[in-house]
């Protein structure tokens, strides 16, 4: 069985690393399981979050993290332009994609608009995004989570600009992050007939995952859910503290 883990709210909190959540990588890496690392804060580059990972004792490789801004860049062809109003992570994965990034009030409507996390999010971005859209831009979303967990508590997530250009173009956006079809398939792609596991910290994102993917499903409480708010659906196989519990009762198996 391999094991696709959230990162926010189940490995870290923002630069926290949960306690207990690094030695329970090692654990079940030292058992053989296969290690997916599924974010989907398109925020930070591949090498910051391999960084992140590997700082705070979890060795990492850019090929053991699935990011939402990989995944919504892989919808777009290469060649074509993006206006982008998400941060760094997209901007580079664009790029590699070969997809040209093009600025606002340039004159032409860009292919797509691309939105995703961003702390520099403003009127000027929700205007310029909104105005391509309706004349004929492709509207991509990196992930429509609502919040993102910190150690204070949830804060707005890429969700809440999602539905803010939403909002002022009156269009739907294709969503690339979990738990729409561009990840369920890119995980497939990798984990061919694997078994899968799923932690997290969010049923109606990677419970549903776990759920579109065939996998079974593990909820820890160390990040948006908490223990008051259950029962929740998809229900889960497995509700614990944290990862390090999850992982304690699956190396003892």
């Amino acid at each position: 069985m391999a094991v696709v883990l959230d990162l926010d709210g189940v490995v870290w909190l923002v630069d926290k690393p949960i306690p207990g959540s690094p030695e329970a990588v090692g654990r079940l890496r030292a058992a053989g399981r296969r290690v997916w690392f599924l974010t989907n804060n398109s925020n930070p580059t591949l090498a910051t979050l391999t960084a992140k990972l590997t700082g705070m004792g979890i060795p990492a490789a850019p090929e053991d993290v699935f990011s939402s801004a990989a995944t919504a860049a892989s919808l777009l062809a290469p060649g074509s332009t993006a206006l982008v109003c998400a941060g760094d992570g997209v901007r580079e994965a664009l790029a590699a994609r070969g997809v040209r990034e093009v600025a606002a009030g340039d004159g032409a409507v860009p292919d797509a608009v691309v939105v995703g996390l961003t702390m520099a999010f403003d009127y000027d971005q929700l205007k310029a995004a909104s105005v391509a859209i309706r004349r004929g831009a492709r509207f991509v979303a990196t992930n429509d989570d609502a919040t993102y967990p910190t150690p204070d508590g949830p804060i707005p997530g890429s969700g809440s600009l999602v539905a803010a250009v939403r909002t002022a173009s009156g269009k739907e956006p294709e969503i690339a992050g979990k738990p729409y079809a561009p990840t369920v398939e890119r995980i497939r792609r990798e984990a061919g007939d694997e078994e899968l596991l799923v932690v997290g910290d969010r049923p109606d994102t990677d419970g549903l995952l776990a759920e579109r993917l065939g996998a079974r499903f593990a909820l820890v409480l160390t990040g948006v859910t908490a223990r008051a708010d259950l029962p929740v659906s998809p229900k889960p196989d497995v509700v614990a503290e944290d990862l390090a519990e999850v992982v304690a009762g699956l190396v003892n198996q």
